[in-house]
């Protein structure tokens, strides 16, 4: 699109913006720069000033080293994160707590002898920010910490190794997880509970400033959420279905009172999708289509989903976790949706599907848009909580005429960007100087950074980034994706 008009004019198509539109997905004429930009105006968290409105959101690499610590490549990446001018860095990188609760072979391990490594990733990054912009006084950084659960790979990244929390209809199904798959125990959930609280402490004692306790996308606390069929003390109700978290603050507060808190939230879900084979074409996958929950009505499977209709999202519990947070003290939540496992259409706007995705049953407009209402139905209702938006990336050349304005609106707090900056890391620097866009840089959602871990190689942006376009996996990510379009 050629212009903020055409812009406007094709989100009216959509149905996304009007006068009568509940919602609207609306935009600024122009990008202001600092100082007269919303985006560069400071938040107080808990006495903190954080120095502008960007966040960086966490991104996993896949390639740190096997005992998890950083490379090379996870430092470059983090020194980028200093350099982008970004003042909220929301975890730098998903930790696990555990081996075992590694989401691939190479993800970060929050243990003793990583200790150091992190502390290098996190001076790092501080060192870049000083050099670029003169001090980091009012840079916030934290490390998100998390457990995979149903999808672990701890060993392999082509095997699964799942730690789950019940059985899923459908998700059992669709990953190949046989019907006796052992489900964790109260007391292995309380031993992971000590890990956070241990990794917390380490995260502490390192300099970090916050940690984020996940529950996103469906890993493990994203799981606790959704445990309705589950017995005992962690699952049922939603008092339990909360205990998991509840009992991890707890832990924290106890160990380490003077870190701060976050959490990252799957704020609605939908059913799992799959590609349609009828609409499947040749090199193409089908349109994305809900698997069949005929059978699992009321659908009990999912946080935030209607039961009546899983395609639909009901924020009902959404409400009820965010004044539970609150409750806790806990101001700092930033807020995703679905899973990239298996609706990434919801989570991930993306006009290019990852190899083993399928194509966007709406144009991704519709799920930046349904991200950024649900954000702001969450800041009406808890307008003195500090929310992170998520879903901005594909708005591409627009992302800071629409982030500019519902930052204005109050609508929310930060606006997280994370995909962009793999292949544009400095966006936010160059918004805020009011530069023109360098457009060869602007992610376009080729989801190459998503194929290229399915394929068992790193992440990181193959078609934009010099780094990695020149590199050896750029090859090789080349003869993969030619040979499966060969093969289908």
């Amino acid at each position: 699109m050629k212009s903020v008009d055409a812009f406007r004019k094709r989100l009216r198509e959509l149905g996304l913006a009007g006068a009568n539109h509940p919602s609207p997905l609306l935009c600024d004429d122009e990008a202001l720069p600092a100082p007269q930009s919303p985006l560069s105006r400071p938040v107080q968290f808990d006495g903190f000033r954080v120095g502008n409105r960007f966040c960086i959101h966490p991104m996993e690499g896949w390639d740190a080293t096997p005992d998890g610590n950083p490379s090379e490549h996870t430092c470059r990446r983090w020194q980028r994160f200093g350099e982008s001018r970004a003042k909220l860095i929301w975890g730098g990188e998903a930790v696990a707590v555990r081996h075992e609760g590694r989401a691939n072979p190479n993800q970060l391990l929050a243990a003793s002898h990583t200790k150091s490594g992190l502390a290098r990733l996190r001076e790092k990054l501080l060192t870049a920010h000083r050099d670029c912009y003169g001090s980091t006084d009012d840079l916030l950084v934290g490390l998100q910490l998390t457990h995979s659960g149903r999808f672990c790979r701890p060993n392999d990244r082509a095997k699964l190794e799942p730690r789950i929390l019940y059985h899923h209809p459908i998700l059992d199904r669709k990953f190949g997880l046989p019907s006796d798959w052992t489900v964790l125990t109260d007391g292995e959930i309380r031993s992971i509970i000590d890990d956070y609280v241990a990794a917390a402490e380490l995260a502490a004692d390192v300099g970090f400033q916050f940690v984020d306790l996940k529950h996103c996308h469906g890993y493990l606390g994203h799981e606790f959420l959704s445990a309705f069929t589950r017995e005992g003390p962690y699952g049922g109700s939603f008092e339990n279905r909360t205990r998991f978290l509840r009992e991890t603050v707890e832990g924290i507060r106890a160990a380490v009172p003077s870190l701060a808190l976050g959490v990252r939230i799957s704020a609605f879900d939908v059913v799992p999708f799959r590609p349609d084979p009828e609409s499947s074409v040749e090199n193409a996958p089908g349109i994305g289509v809900p698997e069949d929950f005929s059978t699992c009505l009321p659908y009990h499977y999912a946080f935030g989903v209607s039961p009546d209709n899983p395609v639909e999202y009901d924020l009902t519990e959404t409400f009820m976790l965010l004044q539970c947070l609150n409750d806790m003290g806990i101001r700092l939540v930033n807020v995703s949706c679905g899973s990239p496992y298996y609706n990434p259409h919801i989570q991930r706007p993306a006009l290019f599907p990852p190899s083993d995705g399928y194509q966007p049953p709406e144009d991704p407009l519709v799920g930046v848009a349904r991200q950024i209402a649900v954000t702001r139905r969450l800041k009406e209702r808890f307008p003195n909580m500090i929310l992170v938006g998520t879903g901005y990336t594909y708005l591409q050349e627009y992302l800071p005429h629409v982030a500019q304005h519902i930052v204005r609106e109050g609508h929310v707090d930060f606006v997280g960007v994370g995909r962009m900056v793999l292949s544009y890391h400095d966006l936010p620097a160059d918004i805020l100087r009011g530069n023109a866009f360098d457009r060869k840089r602007i992610c376009r959602t080729f989801s190459d950074c998503t194929t290229g871990p399915r394929r068992g190689l790193i992440s990181g942006c193959y078609p934009l980034d010099a780094y990695y376009k020149a590199s050896e996996e750029a090859k090789t990510l080349r003869s993969l994706k030619a040979k499966s379009t060969r093969n289908e």
